[in-house]
């Protein structure tokens, strides 16, 4: 049985408690688990007070109907219920803005965010504007929104980005800059911005397609490697990243293996949450800075660009925390980064940057931009500019 160690004991109900269910508190944060716990939705939305419940989320989502089951529930608890399903991934402020506009006609009083990483931001964002004014660029950096929130709960789809444990909303600008493709990522925070309550349904992970999936799973495990190492690492970052570690890693194998059961995907939510809680007291490095210039210019998704790049972040912070690798998965830096690199592979995913249309031209450009990522500033180990560009070289 599983169930999350680096926090007071869960209350269980009988049979195998990955399926059963648990209930915990993480990081001021109610996480209840289990197969079909998206039915609590209502029950839990009229516990925060709520009367009308906007569900944000994507059409996709829609599609495999689990936004009809949370709308369902929703309603048998009393509330009315609005839905707005038409986040794009890398959620701009243009989402936002068109989300916030359906809140505001709606009268929301309780957020419901049922998706991926995307439709977890977008709520987020939601938030701040609906609540504080503005748009998302008055909200880039932490702390401020002088108002409250109103409550939110989110259900998310997959085990990835641990959105759901953490206070920033991560929202592309609407304008791209001179030859990229996407605009710039802005890391808006609030400690208000949390959700109060987290469902982490394996039914709802096991439906997510394939490839999706693994990318979502590939970025949990940098999130995991990678908050255990900052320079501002601390014990509950390094017991939620030791945690998420231990269950993403091979539950990851079984998924890659194709031997996928709910308790496989309860083990990948979970060690996806653990990740991003982590992440919420230690930040992340060196990889995310440089993943971000890749999607924003070429356009790969997160979750490939990130695992292209962790392996070299690996070995080159190995000088400085080969202790930490060691303590974290029991190996060297340098068996940590081969481990990472297999584990993409085999997912689906192999070859360097230029296999994935990443142009050597422009490493210089990627480099520059990497230097501006906030996240590169906690790595254990400083980067310059060469030192970004050698990344990309060695990952290219």
């Amino acid at each position: 049985m599983t169930r999350p160690a680096v926090v007071e004991e869960p209350t269980a109900r009988q049979g195998n408690m990955r399926q059963a269910g648990w209930s915990a508190e993480i990081g001021g944060i109610a996480v209840h688990a289990g197969a079909g716990c998206i039915e609590r939705v209502g029950e839990k939305a009229r516990e925060l007070q709520g009367r009308r419940a906007l569900v944000i989320t994507d059409a996709g989502v829609r599609a495999a109907g689990h936004v009809d089951r949370a709308e369902r529930a929703l309603a048998a608890a009393g509330l009315v219920v609005e839905v707005f399903d038409a986040v794009h991934e890398n959620p701009t402020s243009a989402d936002v803005d068109r989300a916030a506009a359906v809140a505001r006609h709606f009268a929301a009083d309780v957020l419901v965010a049922v998706g991926g990483g995307s439709a977890m931001d977008a709520a987020k964002g939601v938030n701040f504007v609906v609540t504080n004014g503005g748009r998302m660029d008055d909200y880039w950096g932490f702390g401020k929104a002088s108002r409250p929130l109103l409550p939110s709960i989110a259900a998310p789809t997959t085990a990835g980005t641990g959105s759901e444990a953490q206070s920033y909303a991560l929202i592309t600008a609407d304008e791209p800059e001179p030859g990229m493709r996407h605009g710039r990522k802005m890391a808006c925070g609030d400690s208000k911005a949390r959700f109060r309550v987290v469902l982490l349904d394996a039914e709802l992970a096991a439906t997510a397609p394939r490839g999706a999936a693994a990318l979502a799973g590939l970025d949990a495990i940098a999130h995991a490697v990678e908050s255990f190492v900052t320079r501002k690492r601390n014990a509950t970052s390094a017991a939620h990243g030791r945690e998420a570690w231990r269950l993403l890693e091979p539950a990851f194998v079984r998924f890659a293996d194709e031997r996928a059961d709910l308790d496989t995907w309860s083990d990948l939510l979970l060690g996806a949450h653990l990740a991003g809680a982590a992440i919420e007291a230690s930040m992340l490095g060196a990889a995310h800075a440089a993943a971000n210039p890749l999607t924003a210019a070429f356009g790969l998704p997160h979750g490939l660009a990130v695992s292209a790049m962790l392996p070299w972040v690996v070995r080159f912070n190995a000088a400085e925390v080969d202790g930490l690798y060691r303590e974290l998965c029991g190996e060297s830096a340098e068996a940590l980064a081969e481990k990472l690199v297999a584990l993409r592979e085999a997912a689906g995913f192999s070859g360097g940057l230029a296999a994935h249309g990443v142009e050597r031209a422009r490493l210089p450009e990627l480099a520059r931009l990497a230097t501006r990522e906030w996240t590169g500033t906690f790595n254990p180990r400083p980067l310059a500019e060469a030192d970004f560009l050698g990344l990309y070289e060695a990952a290219w």
